[in-house]
């Protein structure tokens, strides 16, 4: 959708395969794609690979974060290194990005940071206590840097977080909804054209689908039995227990 808008586009990603699978597709509309393998868990290199980016194509006006694993089990079994892998890819990585190319956004007031985070970022989910734990962070994260960005004075750097219900990507496989007409798992080009759009506008905060903000506006409302019994009634309490996940060898 970058590239649809005449961007100059630049893919990070652990998977080489995929990344220039995306950028074949880039550059078969006519537009320019620039490729880069990169493990976000590790600092070091993500660092490095900023320096690279910059001295090969110059500085970045848009970041968006998207890069992000679920482990999709109960707290108690979960691992200690997935945690760890967790927090170090949904929620550190964005330090680093971010601090290794805000510094030229401020510098000449422009630019756009952008979160991808999740609904579970604002909502707490049974059998997803890290992957929450990490979007929430994540959540708070851009609103602390929204926050310092305006006291600088930097008007002209913005900020997005997008917290979307669960996407039909592969990643929450098996996750059945309850009412799927009220909260139904989204689609990809649903949500890019909605991310698209408040990106464009500069919207500060993206909930999908729309119901989220009347839930989480009860959230800060009622008492948290109350919730709990909306949760229930909306299925998210059980959503994980036909969690299957991304398969393999996709």
């Amino acid at each position: 959708m970058f590239a649809k808008y005449d961007c100059k586009v630049v893919l990070w990603d652990v998977n080489s395969d995929g990344n220039e699978e995306t950028a074949q597709e880039i550059k078969s509309m006519g537009k320019t794609c620039y490729t880069y393998t990169v493990d976000l868990s590790i600092k070091d290199e993500v660092y490095k690979t900023a320096q690279k980016t910059k001295e090969e194509v110059g500085m970045i006006h848009i970041l968006v974060n998207n890069a992000g694993i679920v482990t999709g089990k109960k707290f108690l079994q979960c691992s200690d290194t997935m945690i760890q892998k967790t927090m170090q890819i949904n929620t550190m990585a964005h330090f680093w990005t971010v601090k290794a190319f805000l510094p030229e956004m401020i510098e000449t007031n422009h630019g756009h940071v952008v979160t991808i985070a999740s609904a579970a970022g604002v909502l707490g989910v049974n059998g997803l206590a890290d992957y929450c734990a990490s979007k929430f962070a994540a959540v708070g994260f851009d609103e602390s840097l929204r926050f310092e960005l305006e006291v600088l004075g930097k008007d002209e750097v913005h900020t997005t977080v997008v917290c979307p219900f669960y996407i039909s990507t592969g990643m929450f496989e098996g996750v059945k909804v309850r009412f799927p007409s009220l909260l139904p798992v989204l689609q990809p080009e649903y949500v890019v054209d909605k991310i698209m759009d408040a990106i464009r506008c500069n919207r500060q905060v993206l909930y999908l689908p729309r119901l989220l903000y009347l839930i989480l506006g009860l959230k800060a409302y009622l008492p948290t039995k109350c919730l709990a019994v909306i949760c229930n009634f909306f299925g998210t309490s059980n959503l994980m227990d036909s969690f299957v996940g991304r398969r393999k060898e996709e």
